[in-house]
């Protein structure tokens, strides 16, 4: 059995590994959108050697997020169940409904 404060440990790590990914998304759009004035800068737009860079970080960043949210980014750990669930509670009315009707 897990302690309280064992709880506690893993929910602040938790908190920093999100913290460090939210920071990595900060630094590569800013850094992206420096290097893009500095492509823009140096020679407009007639070659974007910005975007050399872009593509492979935008991958690293990915894999970083699947590393803290999980493959499961868009529907959770629990999404199946809390989705049954709703669905049987908006349900659940009309069943009640249609079957009282003939009582």
């Amino acid at each position: 059995m897990e302690t309280r404060e064992e709880k506690y440990i893993r929910a602040r790590q938790r908190v920093r590994t999100i913290r460090k990914f939210y920071g990595s998304c900060i630094s590569f759009v800013v850094f992206n959108a420096f290097l893009a004035g500095l492509n823009y800068y140096t020679n407009g737009w007639s070659y974007m050697w910005f975007l050399w860079v872009t593509p492979f970080w935008a991958v690293g960043l990915a894999i970083e997020g699947m590393k803290v949210y999980g493959n499961n980014l868009f529907f959770g750990k629990d999404w199946e169940s809390k989705k049954i669930r709703q669905y049987m509670e908006e349900d659940a009315p009309k069943d009640e409904v249609r079957f009282n009707r003939w009582e």
